[in-house]
């Protein structure tokens, strides 16, 4: 009895479907028209003799078998694709496609002073950005959508491997004309709960600046709307309220044309750790390293 098998494309379209709840945006993301993607996944169906979606006008719905085995096919696809990369870690190293997750506040201001460097020593490595949030980093890191992230810890993200690059100091900043002691360096007790403007959440910047103030109370008080760094600039220089921001922001020139002054933090851990992670058992773990060692000699001035 001849057995058949679901092919590599039909698992990647499901996966695909899965991931946006939309045959539209699963076919432009799979590159094929909708009703290719459509056809295929008729085909799978037809294959195992199973449902795996239900469809209607306005929803995709899966069925609760289709949600496992769209969990064990997003598995499957990243299998197959560590079976080139164990190709390509066998050969020229960072050499081809690689896919780096990178946190917003990190990317503006660490990847101008990295990418020229990467493009020198590493010309034949294409690498592929994308910047979310550390959950959403992290979330993609597991779900094989890219193969190591840029990020700041401590975080916990899942079953991975990661190595510290450099300790990224946080700042306490404000504008000139803020009723703040304008000393040296500034501890914790200099801010004004009431005033302390933070990242929204999803950022993992916001629980680092809390941790490091050791303030639970800021916890409750702190005002969290800026979308990115540079938001929070501006409110802070239009007399808003006070920001905590850290040193590679500071030395990318953030504050450059604004009226805004920064202190460093005095407290028991006043820094985040700067780290490159990777799913842990790839192949690929000796090329992250050289990957991590450029990022850190890029670093190395940030403290």
């Amino acid at each position: 009895m001849a057995t058949y098998l679901p092919t590599l494309k039909q698992l990647q379209y499901l996966v695909a479907l899965k991931d946006h709840g939309h045959f539209g945006k699963a076919a432009e993301a799979c590159f094929v028209t909708q009703s290719t993607l459509s056809a295929g996944l008729r085909e799978l169906e037809s294959l195992i003799g199973i449902t795996l979606v239900e469809r209607t006008r306005r929803v995709v719905r899966f069925t609760p078998l289709g949600l496992r085995i769209a969990e064990k096919a997003q598995r499957v696809l990243r299998e197959a694709e560590e079976l080139s990369d164990l190709a390509r870690a066998a050969g020229k190293p960072l050499s081809g496609d690689l896919r780096m997750g990178v946190i917003p506040t990190i990317a503006p201001f660490l990847l101008p002073r990295i990418l020229p460097k990467l493009r020198s020593e590493w010309p034949d490595l294409k690498l592929y950005l994308r910047e979310e949030t550390t959950g959403a980093a992290c979330d993609s890191l597991h779900r094989g959508h890219v193969d190591c992230v840029l990020l700041a810890l401590p975080y916990h993200c899942g079953d991975v491997e990661s190595v510290d690059l450099f300790l990224d100091r946080l700042f306490i900043a404000f504008s000139e004309d803020e009723k703040i002691d304008h000393s040296p360096v500034l501890s914790a007790d200099a801010i004004d709960e009431s005033r302390l403007l933070l990242l929204e959440d999803g950022h993992c910047l916001k629980d680092h600046a809390l941790a490091a103030c050791n303030r639970p109370e800021l916890r409750a008080e702190a005002a969290m709307l800026g979308t990115s760094l540079h938001t929070l600039v501006q409110m802070v220089d239009n007399g808003l309220g006070v920001t905590l921001l850290p040193a590679m922001a500071l030395d990318a020139g953030i504050l450059d044309n604004t009226h805004v002054l920064a202190r460093p933090l005095s407290a028991d851990n006043p820094s985040r750790r700067i780290a490159l992670a990777w799913r842990k058992g790839s192949p690929r773990e000796k090329e992250f390293r050289l990957l991590a060692d450029a990022l850190r000699e890029a670093g190395q001035n940030t403290a």
